[in-house]
């Protein structure tokens, strides 16, 4: 692989690490399938490609599409609580409006930002570290995402959201509210994959109303990697686990569609996603089934060992 597609696999894991940290707070945290994400991403796109071209600063216009992601989640949410909408149909039903809502946003399918000052332009002219430099600032992104994250789920709020993805039950019998909490999450998962997509078309330049797709898929397969790699509940390890796991699965897409093993090519893309999806999840079940294994034994054997008399 040359140099320029290292950057690049890294760019976009890094990019793809703030999904996978919003789908670690509605899958693993809520318990919330959401497919949402594959509307919010292109929504935050949009949101921030539109105002940027309109003349909005590029630091506002981001915050713009991280509002607009946050509030295409809490419309699942409002759904799933508020009318007792299946959590995956809700998040299916926003997915399939925001499509429509994107075109509209935009007014066309795509916009170009070719030209245009991105929220990367003044680190350009403050240091200068050639195809790397977009990877740095993302990286000092992705990191104050991920502390962010795991502050938040020390909190009061946080540990609320935890206990109502855990056990609603219990959550409830301690007077916590799972709908709101239902809300909040979905919320913040949102919130990171609109900031997601508005990075995402700052980077590449453009904005398109189809980059949404398999979004979810992305975000499920960093997550899982991770996982399979740290192997930990901890809430610090899983959002690092979010981090790595993005920039290595990015990494090897990358590396299989440029070495051209087996013959792969750039239109097996969503074959390659599906294999290393399936790979990870086979790893990752068979590390758990296997420690559970080891427990019971470990036990047997403890309580077989009899005290020597002195």
């Amino acid at each position: 692989m040359s140099a320029l597609a290292i950057s690049g696999a890294i760019e976009a894991g890094l990019l793809f690490s703030l999904v996978a940290l919003g789908v670690y707070l509605s899958f693993r945290v809520l318990n919330f399938p959401d497919l949402t994400v594959d509307g919010s991403f292109p929504l935050g796109a949009a949101a921030a490609a539109v105002a940027i071209v309109n003349g909005v600063d590029p630091f506002l216009a981001t915050a713009l599409a991280t509002f607009a992601g946050a509030s295409a989640g809490f419309v699942s949410g409002f759904l799933n609580v508020r009318f007792r909408i299946l959590n995956l149909l809700a998040g299916i039903l926003t997915m399939v409006a925001l499509y429509s809502i994107n075109l509209r946003v935009m007014g066309r399918p795509n916009i170009s930002l070719y030209g245009e000052a991105t929220i990367f332009t003044p680190f350009e002219k403050w240091f200068d570290f050639g195809i790397w430099t977009t990877s740095i600032v993302l990286f000092v992104i992705a990191l104050g995402m991920k502390v962010l994250v795991d502050w938040f789920l020390g909190t009061q709020v946080g540990l609320a959201l935890r206990a109502s993805g855990e056990n609603p039950v219990m959550a409830r019998a301690q007077s916590v509210s799972n709908d709101r909490m239902t809300l909040i999450g979905m919320t913040l998962s949102n919130a990171l994959v609109g900031l997601a997509g508005a990075l995402f078309a700052q980077s590449q330049g453009m904005a398109d109303v189809s980059i949404g797709i398999g979004t979810i898929v992305t975000g499920l397969a960093a997550l899982i990697i991770g996982e399979t790699l740290l192997g930990s509940t901890k809430v610090v390890l899983a959002t690092l686990g979010c981090l790595i796991g993005a920039v290595l699965y990015r990494f090897f897409i990358a590396a299989a569609l440029s070495v051209g093993f087996l013959g792969i090519q750039a239109q097996d893309l969503n074959l390659v996603t599906a294999v290393v999806v399936a790979i990870a999840v086979v790893l990752s079940q068979a590390r758990r089934n296997s420690r559970f294994k080891l427990w019971p034994k470990l036990r047997r054997a403890l309580l077989t060992v009899q005290p020597q008399k002195g």
